[in-house]
């Protein structure tokens, strides 16, 4: 079994793997924002304008995941 064998696995784990963390972090996150809202409604506005901007650093590092993923499954670098 070569490495170019094992490349379409290599590449679902990564892409599949990164999307699962990215969508338990978002959750975590929203639910720790919701609980923090009801708790002190005077900062919803300020605690909204974070919890986006870590949601979007948190997708963001998903899809750097799945260009790299793609990229080796169209580039190959292991085909040797």
């Amino acid at each position: 079994m070569t490495g170019s064998d094992l490349l379409p696995l290599a590449v679902a784990l990564l892409i599949g793997l990164a999307a699962f963390g990215s969508c338990i972090g978002v959750a975590m996150s929203g639910m720790k924002l919701l609980e923090s809202c009801a708790r002190q409604p005077e900062l919803m506005e300020r605690l909204q304008g974070k919890f986006f901007l870590a949601a979007g650093l948190t997708d963001g590092a998903f899809i750097i995941a799945t260009g790299i993923g793609l990229w080796f499954a169209t580039a190959n670098p292991f085909a040797g």
